[in-house]
């Protein structure tokens, strides 16, 4: 759809620096774009593109409009402020309200009449399914799951039993919500399965990314409050509870018991082991293991950044032989009549 810079100047609090009757079609890239497209401009690092950009438009601050050739939307938040024009520029696909001929429907379950049900959906019994919630292709909602208004499951999301699903919540392809917990009981060297009686409850305004699974709990439910977004490949396990606004990037992993606070940001592939406590507003950085509680609000990191190969061998060499001469160095201390700090040991 095309929308007037003059428009999206009133609508988002902008200063439009150029002709208000500019029609922008699309977003793009600040290379990639064309006479109808709008860009951004929040990263410094992109600034050297904005030179030569084709575009219709810039979003972008302050500092960095004096050198923009197009029109500039000036505000704050250049990066917000995209994100609120790309979804007036790309409006989400409305599914039409209806059940499809392919989808079995339990004769319990109550599906909402504005509410999208797709081809080869499987509802289940005693299912509730919202005002305009839509539940994408080959989706299986098991029994006395609950899906609030504006749900939107895309496809091939896998419901189990006793889930609710908070309003406006997204869930991308792939996802399984509600399945077995790791939990099990050792028995003389085999392993007996702990039944998981507990269930997963997501608040609104939930993102879940593709191929994420958040598990059942073990007794008590699996609790994912409002706002959180998830990336792709995540694993929740059972009976953590995630806090309000939370960001996890792809790929980590929560072991079960696990608690994590509110407006907690977690980088790309960390792993947090069971049962540990992080408090509210902590920062987390990609490739970290968290092995312990954090009780202060706070950046934490424990992966070790890229080094060439060579250069990666000798720091390993060198760790291997920190025993050793922490040895040596306690009985130099000792023959100088130094006394040993106790407190780096308890470190």
């Amino acid at each position: 759809m095309a929308v007037s810079l003059g428009e999206l100047a009133v609508r988002f609090g902008c200063e439009l620096r150029g002709d208000p009757e500019t029609l922008v079609e699309h977003v793009a890239t600040l290379v990639g774009a064309d006479a109808r497209s709008l860009a951004f401009l929040a990263n410094p690092r992109y600034k050297p593109q904005l030179a030569t950009t084709q575009a219709a438009a810039v979003v972008l601050d302050e500092a960095s409009a004096k050198d923009c050739p197009a029109a500039s939307l000036v505000c704050q938040n250049p990066y917000l402020t995209y994100a609120r024009i790309a979804g007036v520029l790309h409006p989400k696909r409305q599914a039409p309200p209806g059940v499809h001929p392919s989808a079995l429907v339990a004769a319990t379950a109550r599906i909402d009449p504005t509410a999208h049900v797709g081809a080869l959906c499987v509802v289940g019994e005693r299912v509730v399914v919202g005002p305009r919630a839509v539940i994408g292709p080959q989706s299986h909602l098991d029994d006395d799951v609950t899906l609030a208004e504006d749900v939107y499951l895309v496809a091939r999301v896998t419901v189990c039993r006793g889930v609710a699903i908070g309003a406006r919540t997204v869930v991308q392809p792939g996802v399984v919500i509600g399945g077995d917990g790791f939990g099990f009981a050792p028995e003389r060297g085999t392993w007996i399965k702990v039944p998981q009686v507990g269930s997963v409850r997501i608040g609104a305004d939930v993102e879940i990314g593709a191929n994420t699974t958040i598990d059942r709990g073990a007794v008590d439910d699996t609790v994912i409050e409002e706002g959180v977004k998830l990336d792709n490949l995540i694993q929740i396990a059972h009976n953590v509870q995630v806090g309000a606004h939370s960001v996890i990037a792809a790929c980590t992993g929560v072991s079960g018991s696990t608690s994590i606070g509110k407006r907690c940001m977690i980088g790309g592939g960390v792993g947090f082991g069971g049962h540990l406590t992080i408090v509210d507003d902590v920062v987390i950085t990609g490739t970290t293991m968290v092995s312990h509680s954090i009780m202060e609000r706070g950046v934490y990191s424990s992966g070790i950044p890229l080094e060439k190969a060579n250069t990666w061998r000798r720091m390993v060499a060198r760790f291997k032989r920190l025993d050793r001469l922490e040895g040596r160095l306690k009985k130099l201390e000792g023959a100088a009549g130094a006394p040993h700090d106790q407190e780096e040991d308890d470190d």
